[in-house]
C-alpha cells in the first residue's frame, strides 16, 4: 500500500470516527422526569424546579425535550415510569423516587431498555438499576440535630424522633443520628416513627408520643413540615417539658420562627435546598446531549 493510499485511508477514518462522533453528540434527547407530586413544602420546590429546569433547558436546546411526571405513591409512579419508557420513549431519566425499595424494579426496567437513568435523593435498594447518584448531604443533616440537640441538653434527657417515609435518605440520617446519641449515655431516643414529612401525620404521631411518655426534652422532625405537625399537637396538649423542637430543610416559614426568636424552643434548622433537581436534570440532559455519562455519585 502507497504512503499515499495509506494517508488517504487514515483521513477517511478520522473523518468518520469525527462523524460518528457528532451524529452521537447531536443525537435527540427526550429526557423523562419522574417525582412525587407536592404533598409537602419541600416537594412543592422539587417541584418549582423541575418545571423550572423544562422551561430553562428546552429554550436552550433545541434537541431537547423533557416530559415531567408526579405522583402521589410509589404504585403510580411505578406506572409512570413504564409509560413513560414504552408511550414516551424516553432515552433519558431523571427520577427522585417514592420509595427506595418499591421503586427498584420499576427504575431497573426503564434502564433494561436502553434509557440512561439518574437517581436523585431518595437512593434504590439496589445501585446497579441507575448509571447515577445526586443526593444533598443526608448524613449531615441528621448529625447536625442530633449534636445541637445533645449541647443544647447538656448532654442529658429523652428525644424522641419523626422520621420521613422508608428511604436510604432517610436511613442515614436516622443512623447520623443515632451514631451521635451514642456518645452521650445519658441522652435516651425513646422513639422513632414515619411520619411522611407530613404535618398531618407527624401530628398523629406526636399525639402518641405525648400520651406514651411523660417527660420529653426534645423532638427531632427530619422536615419542617413534620415539626410544625409536632408543635400543633404540643401547643394543644399544653406540653411545657419540651425544651427543643428541631426541624429540617429550612423552609420560610420555620427560618421565621428562628429569626423572630418568638419561640424559645425552636433556635436552629438544617439546610437541604430542593434545587439540587434543578442541577440533576441538568448534569444529565447536557451529558446525554454531548454524549457523554455522569460520575457515578
Amino acid at each position: 500500500m502507497s504512503m499515499q493510499t495509506r494517508r488517504s485511508l487514515m483521513l477517511a477514518t478520522a473523518a468518520g470516527l469525527a462523524f460518528a462522533a457528532t451524529s452521537a453528540a447531536s443525537e435527540p434527547v427526550h429526557l423523562g422526569v419522574s417525582i412525587p407530586a407536592a404533598t409537602h413544602s419541600f416537594m412543592g420546590g422539587i417541584n418549582y424546579w423541575a418545571n423550572q429546569a423544562k422551561k430553562d433547558l428546552e429554550a436552550k436546546h433545541k434537541d431537547l425535550k423533557i416530559t415531567i411526571r408526579t405522583a402521589a405513591n410509589a404504585t403510580e409512579q411505578a406506572n409512570q415510569l413504564q409509560d413513560l419508557s414504552t408511550v414516551s420513549k424516553i432515552n433519558a431519566l431523571v427520577v427522585f423516587p417514592f420509595e427506595s425499595a418499591a421503586l427498584t424494579r420499576p427504575v431497573a426496567n426503564v434502564k433494561a431498555k436502553g434509557a440512561y437513568v439518574t437517581v436523585v435523593d431518595r437512593g434504590l435498594t439496589d445501585t446497579s438499576a441507575q448509571d447515577a447518584y445526586v443526593a444533598g448531604d443526608n448524613t449531615a443533616f441528621g448529625k447536625i440535630p442530633a449534636e445541637y440537640i445533645a449541647k443544647t441538653l447538656g448532654g442529658k434527657g429523652n428525644v424522641v424522633a419523626l422520621r420521613g417515609i422508608p428511604t436510604t435518605l432517610d436511613n442515614e440520617r436516622m443512623d447520623a443520628f443515632n451514631a451521635v446519641l451514642k456518645g452521650h449515655p445519658d441522652i435516651k431516643l425513646l422513639d422513632a416513627k414515619y411520619a411522611n414529612w407530613n404535618r398531618d401525620d407527624a401530628y398523629k404521631v406526636t399525639q402518641d408520643f405525648l400520651t406514651r411518655f411523660k417527660d420529653i426534652d426534645a423532638f427531632w422532625a427530619a422536615d419542617d413540615d413534620m415539626a410544625f405537625g409536632a408543635i400543633r399537637a404540643i401547643d394543644q396538649a399544653g406540653r411545657k417539658d419540651i425544651k427543643v423542637i428541631f426541624g429540617g430543610a429550612g423552609a420560610k416559614d420555620m427560618v421565621k420562627v428562628i429569626l423572630d426568636n418568638k419561640d424559645p424552643r425552636i433556635q436552629a434548622n438544617v439546610s437541604y435546598s430542593p434545587k439540587f433537581i434543578y442541577e440533576s436534570i441538568k448534569l444529565t440532559a447536557e451529558a446525554r446531549l454531548k454524549g457523554e455519562k455522569l460520575p457515578a455519585t
